[in-house]
């Protein structure tokens, strides 16, 4: 493993004081976890319309412990190698939490993806392709779409790299998994039906759910909500926000957009939908939503993570001080990288699998995750992030043992 300069002090994701309380995290363990074990900063030139376009790309592969590094594409105008470096660790414990055998990864192409035309992405990706072929062609990093990115991104770097099992997140017509586009907000449903049970006490059918984020996870998450009977009566992006008491239609959720859904009923600020009194609030948009303040004022019963980080550590304390459960992200929105394992092996192995075939595969891990989560919250009487947490770390550390990484 090399590690880049510079990196030793870079802030965990992880509190490891607070789950070493719970499992024993070996001291070399821990030292492994605190920095990435690969950064690499690169920039990616493209000549179009006579115009040189320079945009700065991060990949970091966090640990290997339990496989190659996976992790989406994200690309934004604001991201940076911090943050590249913090989604990483995330995925480190999200595959752990789910008990799959990748290691956590992130990339990232810095650059508006709306100040792209279509060829200047294509030729963009190409790039990232090219730039990044000694990872991608012998597996070390196997990326997936993310945000600003999408299944077409990862067709191309399929045709850049001749590998099938590369990438994931691709189109079905060319080797993608049947049930992937919506498999990161079918398990976060599936989450929510199953804390809808747990916590609440009450079946998910019935529930009053918003969900803030109206992208893929978001759409989709709405969707899965309203066919299983929950009354998802807010959504909202960063166009503005809806509100529909008797809950939106489903058809309403798969053909509309948020402004049109908004003219139809009442429209909401974009902040507003945060405090609408509903017993499920999923956040499907952004980092950092839920903090000290508004975390202080939501009116949810339970919170359901859909997006990566998106309640700080003071919007963590608010929750756990009025009694508000939080599931965290690690466990609510692992479907997606659920699904791409099985694409992935699907491009190992040549077998096709089918859309029920893929819900089955993300129910299964997921339940799985979900009741050791769980158990743990129950018995050391902790927050259900905690558990999550402590519950991943002792995987990937029991996983550096099984490979002579730390002492045993």
């Amino acid at each position: 493993m090399a590690f880049a300069p510079g990196t030793e002090n870079s802030e965990a994701c992880m509190d490891f004081e607070r789950i070493s309380r719970l499992v024993e995290i070996p001291a070399a363990a821990r030292r492994l976890l605190e920095r990435p074990s690969v950064e690499v900063k690169t920039c990616l030139n493209i000549l179009y319309d006579g115009k040189l376009l320079c945009a700065d790309s991060f990949l970091v592969i966090h640990n290997e412990a339990r496989g190659p590094g996976k992790g989406g594409i994200r690309m934004t105008a604001t991201v940076d190698m911090e943050h590249t470096r913090r989604l990483a660790e995330l995925m480190t414990y999200k595959c752990a939490l789910v008990k799959i055998p990748f290691g956590g990864a992130k990339s990232a192409v810095q650059v508006d993806p709306e100040a792209l035309t279509p060829d200047s992405r294509t030729s963009l990706i190409k790039e990232y392709a090219h730039c990044y072929q000694h990872y991608l062609v012998p597996g070390l990093y196997i990326p997936a779409p993310d945000m600003g990115t999408g299944p077409g991104d990862m067709a191309t770097i399929y045709g850049c790299t001749h590998v099938m099992e590369s990438v994931t997140g691709k189109p079905e017509r060319v080797g993608g998994l049947a049930g992937r586009l919506e498999a990161t907000g079918y398990g976060v449903a599936a989450i929510a039906r199953m804390a809808a049970a747990d916590v609440l006490k009450q079946d998910i059918a019935g529930c009053k759910v918003a969900v803030q984020g109206f992208g893929n996870v978001g759409q989709w998450t709405a969707i899965v909500l309203a066919r299983a009977g929950a009354r998802v009566v807010a959504v909202g992006d960063i166009n503005g926000a809806a509100l529909c008491e008797e809950g939106f239609s489903i058809e309403d959720l798969e053909r509309s957009t948020v402004p049109e859904l908004a003219a139809a009923h009442t429209a909401l600020s974009v902040s507003d939908i945060l405090f609408v009194p509903v017993d499920i609030l999923i956040p499907a948009a952004v980092e950092g939503v839920l903090n000290e303040d508004t975390a202080g004022r939501i009116e949810a019963r339970l919170v359901v993570e859909a997006a990566n980080a998106p309640v700080t550590p003071e919007g963590d304390s608010a929750l756990a001080a009025r009694g508000i459960t939080a599931i965290p992200d690690i466990l609510a929105n692992a479907g997606g990288v659920i699904a791409s394992y099985a694409e992935w092996q699907q491009g190992k192995s040549g077998r096709v699998m089918e859309r029920e075939q893929t819900y089955e595969i993300i129910e299964d891990r997921l339940s799985r995750a979900y009741a050791t989560v769980s158990g743990i919250a129950a018995r050391e009487k902790v927050t259900h992030r905690l558990a999550a947490q402590a519950a991943a770390v002792h995987e990937v550390a029991q996983a550096m043992a099984d490979r002579k990484w730390i002492p045993s």
